[in-house]
């Protein structure tokens, strides 16, 4: 840990934030005379305080721990380039279009992998009027099911959410052509081309 970094980087996010180093010291019930330490370089927070202070600056505790921000290229929001996250714990669905450091339930994310689906992953479209209706027989079981869809094309993105012990029945209005992804509890992130 570099103090000195790690002082610079709650120095620039305390003034990003317009407060001073009383009202965080208050905040977090210590000292103003201990963020002024922290900021000179002269010791570095407790582990126990990171997480609130983190949380005041609006950033993450490894950022914090790191001294630094790291800033993404600008991706444009080309939703082809969208990204998956769910949560092992929790199964909390998450996206971005460009990279993200995500957590939940404590721990770090990684991005699902899509694969090409196969026999028992493939989804029934079949056209009616002016819409698509999406079928499959997958397993629906509370152990093993489909937990969403989400049809993706360059402008937008539509995410269904689905239950276990519920059939996976739904209609998606024609938009060209698209595609469509699904997640399987079990078997992870599949897609196909509609």
């Amino acid at each position: 840990m570099d103090c000195k970094k790690i002082g610079n980087l709650i120095y620039q996010l305390r003034k990003e934030k317009n407060m001073t180093q009383k009202q965080i010291a208050d905040e977090m019930n210590i000292s103003d005379k201990a963020i002024s330490k922290w900021e000179r370089g002269q010791g570095c927070p407790d582990v126990s305080l990171l997480p609130e202070l983190a949380y005041i600056l609006g950033t993450s505790v490894d950022e914090i721990l790191s001294g630094e921000i790291n800033l993404n290229e600008s991706v444009g929001g080309n939703m082809n380039k969208l990204k998956f996250y769910v949560c092992p714990q929790c199964n909390n669905l998450m996206t971005a279009t460009g990279d993200a450091t995500i957590s939940c339930c404590g721990k770090k994310i990684e991005p699902l992998n899509a694969k090409k689906s196969e026999d028992e992953h493939t989804l029934n479209v079949e056209p009616v009027e002016d819409e698509l209706f999406i079928t499959s027989k997958h397993d629906m079981k509370k152990e093993h099911y489909i937990s969403f869809l989400a049809y993706v094309r360059g402008d937008r993105v539509i995410i269904v959410k689905q239950y276990p012990e519920w059939n996976l029945e739904f209609r998606l209005r024609k938009r060209g052509h698209g595609r469509l992804y699904f997640y399987c509890t079990n078997d992870g992130l599949f897609y196909q081309t509609i």
